[in-house]
């Protein structure tokens, strides 16, 4: 088994517009994190600590640190959506990014 197989996963959520945007962050055991984002691109960093300062400068937001009122001012409730789920980079791409439902 890898460095790269052995990793710590976190999902980030940011809103724009009437979309919800999603981060992957894996930090891998040697320390290195790796961000693959709704472009399909994975980012690479030295350290968690340089990869969650990218996400907060791009205005994204841990999801497992969120609670309703942080939902509530991103404009989605908060147990009606969860992070995206694929068996690869290439399933989850699709789902990196999510039209919310309006409500008035």
């Amino acid at each position: 088994m890898s460095d790269e197989d052995n990793y710590e996963e976190q999902w980030w959520i940011a809103s724009l517009g009437d979309a919800l945007v999603w981060a992957r962050l894996r930090v891998l055991d040697s320390g290195v994190a790796e961000v693959f984002n709704a472009e399909g691109e994975t980012l690479r960093y030295d350290d968690e600590d340089a990869a969650h300062m990218a996400l907060l400068d791009a205005e994204f937001r841990a999801f497992d640190g969120l609670d309703d009122d942080d939902a509530t001012t991103m404009g989605f409730e908060l147990d009606s959506i969860e992070p995206p789920d694929g068996e690869s980079d290439e399933e989850l791409l699709p789902l990196m990014t999510e039209k919310m439902s309006m409500r008035h």
